[in-house]
């Protein structure tokens, strides 16, 4: 049986004794310093994790834009800071580090699991369910005593990771536009409160927040531990959070649609999911001053 939203260290501890295909994914990621996640994976990683950086390898180049690149393989699939690259491009990645669709997928970071759920949803984009999220990261790795290395990875032979039907689904700002005010979609926006309410913001050009979006900031998914809620606890709070809404017309966002994917993790263990995701997020809303904005 895969493992397919969390799974604990003691249980990638016994996955990795049983033998069983697997690659484990490092996700850790500075905004403030890119380059500072690869330092952090070299100094010390799960034994054996390869690193996934949030810009060289799960995002589209930065100057491209959906709509303008020439070849359709290197057409992103999001607007945004961080626009997804297209399925295609994921693929050939995958392939290229010897990831098959055999394998057991394991994603963390050290970041109460802000990056490590990019990889998480992009893998279950194209087709693959077999991956979860090391609950409680690299922290609950360690106290677990699980094996820690240093240093690069020895590379894996290539191999051919074949697309699937994407498993979740994506939104594009137009579809997100189309929709206001309809009662099949309530947007959630995973920003911390005073950007939400266009108080203050540190990255993009315009403050406020998507129309009748309600905000759930994602480090509320956690508990003081680092490691997920319990599934009843995070249902009680969507549903709160939520009224009225259908659970199943929840589009996720945030800044760039990294840190949105925490909240769409966290209803799956809830057992409100899947929810669908606006990768473009607020950078990619707020791009258009012809999209309506609102604060407060």
């Amino acid at each position: 049986m895969p493992f397919t939203t969390l799974i604990s260290a003691s249980q990638l501890q016994a996955l990795m004794h049983s033998g069983q295909p697997l690659m484990v994914f490092d996700c850790s990621f500075d905004l403030g310093d890119p380059a500072l996640g690869a330092r952090q994976y070299h100094a010390d990683h799960v034994r054996g994790a390869l690193h996934a950086d949030l810009e060289r390898h799960l995002s589209a180049p930065h100057g491209t834009h959906a709509g303008r690149a020439t070849a359709p393989v290197d057409q992103p699939a999001s607007g945004g800071r961080h626009p997804l690259p297209s399925r295609e491009r994921f693929a050939a990645w995958l392939s290229q580090i010897g990831f098959g669709n055999h394998m057991q997928a394991v994603v963390y970071d050290r970041n109460g699991a802000n990056y490590c759920g990019r990889l998480w949803w992009m893998l279950k984009w194209a087709g693959h369910d077999a991956v979860a999220v090391l609950d409680g990261g690299l922290q609950a790795w360690q106290a677990a005593g699980g094996d820690i290395a240093s240093g690069a990875e020895p590379a894996s032979r290539p191999c051919d990771f074949v697309l699937g039907a994407a498993l979740r689904r994506l939104v594009s700002a137009q579809e997100v536009l189309t929709c206001l005010g309809d009662s099949c979609q309530t947007v959630v926006d995973a920003r911390g409160a005073p950007r939400y309410r266009g108080e203050v913001e540190p990255l993009d050009p315009v403050a406020g927040h998507i129309p009748g979006a309600l905000n759930r900031p994602f480090g509320l998914n956690l508990g003081p531990d680092g490691r997920f809620k319990a599934a009843e606890q995070l249902r009680a709070e969507f549903v709160d959070l939520l009224g009225e809404h259908p659970a199943a017309g929840v589009v996720h966002q945030c800044g760039s649609g990294v840190s949105a994917i925490p909240n769409l993790l966290a209803m799956e263990i809830a057992g409100l999911g899947p929810t669908t995701l606006f990768a473009g997020s607020w950078s990619e809303w707020c791009s258009d001053p012809s999209r309506p904005v609102e604060r407060g």
